[in-house]
């Protein structure tokens, strides 16, 4: 069976960015999608698109084609405060490297990298981690079948659907309330 639109389709992968593995899948647990229903990247799946289980393949994304350029104005200083619980200051997200839940001007759950912490005010970065990178892919494909019903209708990580693009991580305002994820890669919940 090849791989189109609503199947479910099992990879073997590696991510390799700027000569290091960024993120991998084996045989032994693949990377599990629903294909055509905004999993993963659409590049990414334009190029696994016809193949068919023991096929491999190797591709590379730009930045453009994967998680979009590095941008400046997403990385600004937000005051100490907002760090703040009941009084309290919250060191343990006040790490450089932390990632950080927020909400931005619209209510909507955005996450940060504390880049720098100074004396009055933390630097956050709202980039994307591999934005501005350049992913070379390879991998296998491991398998393809007729999709379940209700499977590819929940994302990151939730149900039997796999978001490639929120690896190991649960977005559970995607699933409240009958909310729908739109897994761009930041896991907006459309109302």
């Amino acid at each position: 069976m090849k791989i189109e639109k609503n199947k479910s389709v099992s990879l073997a992968y590696q991510l390799e960015v700027e000569g290091a593995i960024a993120d991998q899948a084996g045989k032994d647990q693949p990377l599990e999608y629903v294909h055509g229903t905004g999993m993963l990247l659409p590049r990414f799946e334009q190029e696994v698109e016809g193949k068919e289980p023991g096929d491999k393949f190797e591709f590379t994304l730009s930045p453009a084609e994967g998680y979009g350029e590095y941008k400046l104005e997403y990385k600004f200083d937000i005051p100490k405060e907002a760090f703040m619980s009941d009084g309290v200051l919250q060191e343990q997200f006040l790490q450089i490297g932390a990632i950080v839940p927020m909400l931005d001007g619209n209510g909507n759950v955005v996450r940060g990298t504390v880049a720098a912490v100074g004396e009055k005010s933390v630097t956050m970065d709202f980039n994307h981690p591999m934005a501005g990178k350049t992913l070379h892919f390879t991998g296998e494909v491991v398998d393809v079948r007729e999709a379940e019903a209700g499977e590819g209708h929940h994302c990151c990580g939730k149900g039997k659907g796999h978001c490639h693009k929120h690896e190991g991580e649960e977005h559970e305002c995607c699933h409240e309330g009958g909310k729908e994820c739109d897994c761009d890669g930041d896991c907006d919940c459309k109302k």
